[in-house]
């Protein structure tokens, strides 16, 4: 049985920081800085294509419709109850894959406070990323509010602190007069196109997702009208601004192809503390990249749970899932969510290498989680012409042919990033395609089945009620 649930309300930073803990860390960093100087035209497109559509989706949907649930209350009133179920559900699910790729992360990075060769032990990874995902799932329990304020020290302490001492450590490196790994030319701006590469986009749409996590705690907020689209514009420049400085400073230090995907901030801290002689820094800075991990993380533990346990209160889901306890928290999805990551945290003791391992799983997440943002743009279109009359504190500019722009943008982005998924990237071993592929697929079905599976049974049983 549910016990009431205590008040927390949320304001303009506190619910940014909600955002910006879901979508910066300073694992984001090496991804891009794979890609020299041409990463900024990938940022320009991701962000064009992704990230402005998703937050003007976001703040549109999140004042017109302040509800609990989130993106399941958004699609809900477009698209009907399974529809939302199955939005919010791949929200949900595809953080069973994604769990591993940031706690791999926070493992490898704790390692250079210890020894940093125990970055590539997978025993020692495995365990501190079981140790840190139950922490944080037990920390979880106790609701919004600490999630919040975990999320908004450990951002800060451990993401954006970081990440400026990758544009000083950069610029100090520089001004040494060592030579930039990437030297600077017009065509150096021009992304390589090739099948390989364009692999890396579904990774590239990753970086910026996590805009739409305001909208779980709805209840909590403070004037939402208000304060959702200003935390969303704020959590936007904050996360715009981190990752071009952050991933660029670290692509003028390392040579490409000493970029671990699992580990290449910490090993940047490390080349420049060492030829700026003062390594000792080294220990500190790897503790600090590993609370802001940990901040990274817990907004997702709890945020898509949340709103599978709205969907199970109307009946959708089972009962079970929909339970809370005095913190409005669902322990039975924690638990589920917790025992899933814990198999799939798993698999870097079975697949040959880490990186490979923390592709995999990113690629996984991605083709979920593309579904989700799909149908929360065709959300956003649609309620604009069956429910016109709804109050909207934030709309999206242009009136009709502005939402179908933004809307159809964000629509194709999606497709795009999903069809992309698909493909090997060059620059991994991931050994045959065809079973690459064929993994994929089946990873993404079983983990996009349950809604239908829940819809199967409950017209199953309709009969036998009526009866």
């Amino acid at each position: 049985m549910s016990r009431p649930a205590r008040t927390a309300r949320l304001g303009v930073l506190a619910l940014a920081m909600v955002n910006v803990a879901s979508i910066v860390s300073a694992r984001n960093l090496p991804v891009m800085a794979e890609y020299g100087w041409s990463m900024l035209a990938l940022f320009a497109l991701s962000i064009a294509v992704f990230l402005v559509p998703v937050s003007m989706a976001a703040a549109e949907l999140g004042t017109a419709f302040p509800r609990d649930g989130g993106v399941y209350a958004w699609v809900k009133e477009a698209f009907g109850g399974r529809t939302g179920f199955l939005a919010v559900w791949c929200d949900y699910a595809e953080n069973v894959a994604w769990f591993p790729t940031v706690l791999s992360f926070i493992a490898a990075s704790s390692a250079y406070a210890i020894d940093p060769s125990l970055a590539d032990d997978k025993a020692y990874l495995v365990a501190v990323m079981l140790v840190v995902f139950w922490g944080t799932t037990a920390a979880a329990l106790r609701g919004v509010r600490t999630s919040a304020v975990i999320g908004a020290v450990g951002t800060v302490a451990g993401s954006i602190l970081p990440a400026l001492l990758v544009v000083a450590l950069g610029a100090a490196f520089l001004l040494r007069g060592d030579a930039s790994q990437i030297p600077f030319s017009a065509g150096a701006l021009v992304p390589e196109v090739s099948l390989g590469n364009l692999a890396f986009l579904g990774g590239i749409i990753l970086l910026f997702t996590g805009m739409e996590m305001a909208g779980f705690h709805a209840r909590e907020t403070r004037d939402p009208g208000r304060t959702v689209p200003r935390a969303i514009a704020l959590a936007v420049a904050v996360t715009v601004a981190f990752s071009v400085l952050g991933s660029l400073f670290m692509a003028f230090v390392l040579p490409r192809h000493e970029i671990s995907l699992v580990s290449g901030t910490m090993e940047l801290f490390a080349s420049v503390l060492d030829t700026l002689a003062v390594s000792w820094l080294l220990p500190p800075l790897a503790v600090l990249v590993v609370l802001g991990g940990v901040a990274h993380l817990t907004p997702w533990v709890l945020g898509p749970a949340k709103g599978v346990a709205v969907v199970a209160r109307e009946g959708l889901a089972p009962g079970r899932f929909g339970r809370t306890n005095r913190n409005d928290v669902p322990v039975a999805l924690l638990v589920v969510q917790g025992l899933a990551g814990t198999v799939f945290a798993l698999l870097f003791v079975v697949v040959p290498s880490v990186s490979t391992s923390y592709w995999m799983l990113s690629a996984v997440t991605a083709q979920v989680i593309v579904a989700m943002y799909a149908l929360v743009f065709a959300s956003v279109i649609r309620l604009r012409h069956i429910r016109p009359d709804v109050p909207r504190p934030y709309r999206i500019p242009g009136g009709l042919p502005g939402v179908w722009l933004v809307g159809g943008v964000g629509l194709l982005g999606s497709l795009v990033s999903f069809l992309l998924g698909f493909v090997p990237p060059s620059q991994l071993a991931t050994g045959d395609p065809v079973v690459y592929v064929a993994l994929l697929a089946l990873a993404t079905v079983v983990l996009s089945l349950p809604p239908f599976v829940f819809a199967l049974l409950a017209r199953r049983r309709a009969p036998v009620d009526a009866a």
